[in-house]
């Protein structure tokens, strides 16, 4: 049995089964008292052993994360790890799959254990309901004393962040490409309700815009945020029409899938068309071509969000340390292929 039932018994979100359960005093008494009759009536036990880190509270930490499947946040999540073992703070992971509504029950969890911290790694969402909601949660959180750091733009919640300069990072990025001669390029993005995804297509973007390239509306596809998404937007602007000579994969792990799906399609990289994404997962230098990308140093990130999470309060401002990006050059980018044909001839 778990929560996700009982909250579709009570009829409820899960962050409100999840707050009900664990005794937060922002759920209505007819919610608590629904929720409560669902949990007994399914036989519902809360995990004990999650209970239980209620007791070592003050050497725990909370890590949300959307996919530790992904190496971006395995790497993030990395450098809290090695952090954490140096300073025997116990660290308890969880993935949210992207799913918001989940995002909240995990920091509802993790308030009513009182975990000494909660870091959140990964994009916010753009979505008015999802920010108030984890604002509900965090706030009256932080002025119990808890502790909270994020990685990336959480724009509802003043909290200690880490911010990756993803807009600066892909500006940079196209200002690279655009040395090499290319002017068609095309975008597999991924879901536009993900800060991280509005800010490196805006930088992309802007970058373009300053040598007066303009990114076509059909050369933006859009998929999920995975290896699968990246591989399916590839086939989709495959079909679409000719192609540009340039391809920036908002991150990595999307390029991953579109050189695969370019591969299984005859199109040679880079000899055909460039490929880049963004931020240099150690796979992607293994890669065949290597990946150009837009380098982040991940585990540091995630040594810096934990430090930043268990520092002492200095009054009520935020600490914002911003991490820039830097641009690395590997071989699955090229001049386009016409500059070449010139050049050679």
């Amino acid at each position: 049995m778990t929560l996700d039932v009982v909250a579709r018994r009570a009829g409820v979100s899960l962050a409100t089964a999840s707050r009900a359960l664990n005794g937060a005093t922002s759920v209505r008494e007819d919610l608590r008292r629904r929720v409560r009759a669902a949990a007994e009536l399914l036989g519902y036990v809360p995990n004990a052993h999650a209970q239980a880190l209620a007791s070592a509270s003050n050497s725990t930490v909370g890590l949300i994360c959307h996919d530790v499947g992904d190496p971006y946040f395995a790497a993030i999540a990395d450098g809290v790890m090695r952090a954490a073992a140096e300073q025997d703070v116990l660290v308890v992971l969880a993935s949210t799959f992207r799913e918001p509504d989940r995002e909240i029950a995990y920091v509802s969890t993790l308030r009513a254990q009182r975990a000494r911290a909660i870091l959140l790694i990964g994009s916010g969402f753009q979505d008015r309901d999802w920010e108030r909601a984890l604002a509900a949660e965090v706030e009256p959180y932080v002025r119990a004393g808890g502790r909270v750091a994020v990685v990336s733009r959480h724009r509802s919640l003043r909290v200690d962040s880490v911010l990756p300069e993803n807009r600066a990072g892909a500006a940079a990025l196209a200002r690279s490409l655009l040395a090499l001669g290319h002017r068609e390029f095309a975008v597999l993005t991924g879901p536009p309700e993900l800060s991280t995804v509005v800010d490196r297509l805006a930088g992309f973007r802007q970058g373009l815009a300053e040598a007066g390239i303009r990114l076509a509306p059909h050369r933006v596809v859009r998929g999920t945020f995975t290896r699968e998404g990246g591989h399916t937007a590839a086939r989709e602007l495959l079909a679409r029409s000719t192609l540009p000579t340039c391809v920036f994969a908002v991150t990595d792990v999307m390029a991953v899938g579109a050189l695969a799906a370019f591969r299984e399609a005859g199109v040679r990289v880079p000899q055909d068309i460039s490929l880049a994404g963004f931020d240099d997962i150690p796979l992607v230098r293994e890669l065949s071509p290597p990946l150009t990308t837009v380098a982040l140093p991940l585990t540091a990130m995630g040594q810096d969000v934990l430090a930043l999470a268990l520092r002492e309060p200095r009054g009520s401002r935020s600490r914002v340390l911003r991490v820039g990006g830097e641009v690395i050059m590997r071989a699955s980018t090229a001049p386009p292929p016409d500059s070449r044909a010139a050049a050679a001839g």
